[in-house]
């Protein structure tokens, strides 16, 4: 029977999918039923190029493993690759297979968010059909925190972290000059305001800012959003604003379409940005007031210094979760996080079928938004505090944090 393991990693960007390769890292080399460790370079499409790396020769010490953690982004590399339908490229699946065959793969591990499920669902449904025992388990993760079956996932904490942080840094930065003014911060998350959401967080160390919150989960008025900024600015000389970059008009169109071009990913999403700049001058027109606009972009997703522990911690108990689940016969299923309780917080581990996450999106509460835009409800802390909870020293070197790098001519074979 074949025992070796092949991980890849695939979709964006987080602090903390190296904490769940490393978790499947651990937890295999502990298994006296694994025999190697493989690691495919840009997830999918890694496999099919046969750019394929031993790991468990590459880790020599608890150190290696912490420093892998520590690291943001992904340490294999990541592909944006929509496998298509078995139907339409059965040689695709069958070039695979091959690979994974070559290198007596009995398991394989997809660490990725909505569109990377749906890639592990289809080998899974494939192998089975196939008769060709190899289980396959996906392990959650995006910073955008919009997969279904799991509470949250990998990648959220740290980023909802960075946002409440980077919120109140520019608190301070605009409460320093006795003018009227408004800034507008720009949070990513696509369709779901979940991210958006943490930055509330400051509220809770005393600070009225953000005055405003505007989350994709609720349309969104221009007029009524300088109606809002009015009414703030009787209150507040400094305004601040948080906005998703998803939000959308009552019709369903991304308030701010006119500035976006019409570029999709290779799942078919559109590029989101630009909504800050487009308000940022809207307020500017309408009010006339000093106004500026704040994207956090991509630093919202890498920003490893400003770690939740209670994040890496979890990324590294799903990822170990999924190879115990393996091992015991599980294929096909997404290993997920299931609170349990919220004081004290705590969560344990299940399992979903695959088909329940793939190209599926979970949005936001509602209900968490409070009349006005201007707070949201205490279910929304209760829910999101214990995820940004507890700090990770990085490692440092010459006054620079220090990252981990396989070594990663891929193997002949």
């Amino acid at each position: 029977m074949a025992n070796n393991i092949l991980v890849a990693q695939s979709g964006g960007p987080t602090c903390a999918i190296n904490a769940s390769l490393s978790g499947v890292i651990q937890e295999a080399m502990r298994q006296e039923k694994i025999g190697a460790v493989y690691g495919a370079l840009n997830g999918i499409q890694g496999i099919m190029d046969r750019r394929i790396i031993r790991l468990d020769s590459q880790m020599h010490s608890e150190g290696d493993f912490q420093l892998l953690e520590s690291t943001p982004a992904m340490a294999l590399g990541s592909c944006r690759y929509r496998l298509p339908e078995y139907s339409v490229a059965p040689d695709v699946y069958k070039l695979i297979a091959g690979v994974m065959q070559d290198l007596e793969i009995g398991y394989f591990f997809y660490i990725g968010g909505n569109d990377s499920m749906d890639t592990a669902h289809k080998l899974g449904v494939f192998f089975a059909e196939e008769g060709i025992d190899i289980k396959v388990m996906g392990i959650p993760k995006t910073i955008d925190n919009d997969l279904p079956c799991t509470d949250h996932t990998p990648g959220f904490g740290s980023a909802a972290k960075y946002i409440a942080t980077s919120i109140l840094e520019i608190i301070r930065d605009t409460q320093v000059y006795n003018l009227p003014s408004v800034t507008i911060v720009e949070i990513m998350g696509r369709n779901a305001g979940w991210l958006t959401a943490a930055s509330v967080l400051p509220h809770v160390v005393g600070e009225k800012a953000p005055h405003l919150v505007y989350l994709p989960e609720v349309p969104f008025d221009p007029d009524q959003f300088i109606e809002d900024i009015k009414a703030a600015q009787l209150e507040h000389k400094a305004v601040l604003v948080a906005v998703s970059e998803g939000v959308k008009t009552a019709e369903g169109r991304y308030v701010a379409e006119s500035v976006q071009d019409e570029t999709v990913d290779a799942f078919g999403h559109k590029y989101l940005s630009g909504i800050g700049k487009y308000l940022e001058r809207y307020v500017l027109e309408k009010l006339g007031c000093k106004v500026r606009s704040v994207e956090l972009s991509v630093l919202q997703r890498c920003a490893a210094h400003i770690q939740s522990a209670c994040d890496i911690e979890e990324a590294r108990l799903l990822g170990a979760g999924a190879v115990q689940r393996a091992l015991a016969g599980e294929t096909g299923r997404m290993i997920a996080l299931v609170r349990t309780s919220n004081d004290p917080y705590a969560v344990e581990l299940g399992t979903f079928p695959l088909e329940e996450a793939a190209n599926k999106e979970r949005k936001g509460p509602a209900e968490w938004i409070l009349p006005g835009n201007k707070d949201l409800s205490q279910e929304a802390y209760d829910y999101l505090l214990p995820l940004i909870a507890g700090e990770r020293s990085c490692p440092v070197q010459a006054g620079m944090p220090v990252h981990f790098h396989f070594d990663k001519p891929p193997l002949e074979f």
